[in-house]
């Protein structure tokens, strides 16, 4: 039976990844998980992390979806590797689990002259060392260096990401990433709400520094596995619909959403059942 590809995020900025594959993919049912009542993922520990995700992966799965991508590169990080490797062959072998991580490094060495890049992202996603990793796999010789933003996700969930509160805090993220390296030539935006502050780091980047648009990768990318997978494409249904679902406040969802998804969405209330720890 044919389903949804579900689309999974710890809050809003999966928005930005499901914005650009409904561009660039209009015609498949999207199902839209946002687990707003434990957001942030990006402070919490590995093992928290794992378990919120792989039981929204579950849920997912129970909703009909023969896929899923994990719109958050917390949970691309901290998750995916164990949820692909142990959960799946046990509970849904015919199933499958992409993150945005991935997608990104296997090209993200076309985007640098000097091969030197910067990276933002939050802690979690830092501390884990995912892109560093990946990114030695497919483009040894290029030189990372990584920012952690702890501000920058609950400036955006507030609403302050177009304010003048926000530029201390962008400024100084900015100002460390580059101290790091003076030949960055390109900053990849490593967690799905950084989008939203595009403008602020601009203002305090110079003009030649190119910043990575994730969302269009992992559209592309997806595009393509869908192409080099049809037996999971054919399971994939397709009447453009939309579906999106919150663990938390259906009107604060679609009040936030609009800004991430560039219109307006109607949510509905997901109870999982689970603690808020």
């Amino acid at each position: 039976m044919q389903g949804p590809i579900g689309v999974f995020d710890s809050g809003y900025g999966g928005l930005t990844i499901l914005r650009e594959l409904v561009k660039q993919l209009p015609q498949y049912d999207y199902l839209y998980l946002g687990d707003n009542a434990r957001a942030p993922y990006g402070t919490r520990s590995f093992d928290t992390v794992y378990h919120y995700t792989i039981e929204c992966v579950k849920h997912l799965f129970s909703k009909g979806c023969h896929l899923v991508i994990l719109a958050c590169n917390t949970a691309s990080a901290k998750a995916l590797r164990n949820i692909q490797q142990l959960d799946l062959p046990h509970i849904a072998p015919d199933r499958r689990v992409l993150g945005v991580i991935r997608p990104t490094t296997e090209v993200i060495g076309t985007f640098t002259d000097t091969q030197h890049i910067g990276i933002f992202a939050t802690a979690g996603t830092v501390l884990s060392e995912s892109y560093l990793v990946e990114i030695k796999k497919f483009f040894p010789g290029i030189h990372v260096v990584q920012e952690a933003c702890p501000m920058w996700v609950p400036l955006i969930e507030n609403g302050e990401f177009d304010s003048n509160g926000a530029d201390y805090f962008v400024k100084k993220h900015v100002e460390h990433l580059l101290a790091q390296s003076p030949y960055i030539d390109a900053i990849l935006l490593g967690c799905t709400h950084y989008p939203l502050l595009i403008k602020k780091i601009r203002q305090f980047l110079p003009a030649s520094i190119r910043i990575i648009n994730q969302a269009e990768i992992v559209a592309h990318s997806l595009t393509d596995y869908l192409q080099r997978h049809p037996e999971l494409e054919a399971k994939c249904s397709k009447n453009g619909e939309r579906t999106f679902y919150t663990t938390d406040s259906t009107e604060a969802f679609d009040r936030q959403s609009a800004v991430f998804f560039g219109q307006e969405v109607k949510s509905l209330h997901q109870d999982l059942g689970c603690p808020i720890k």
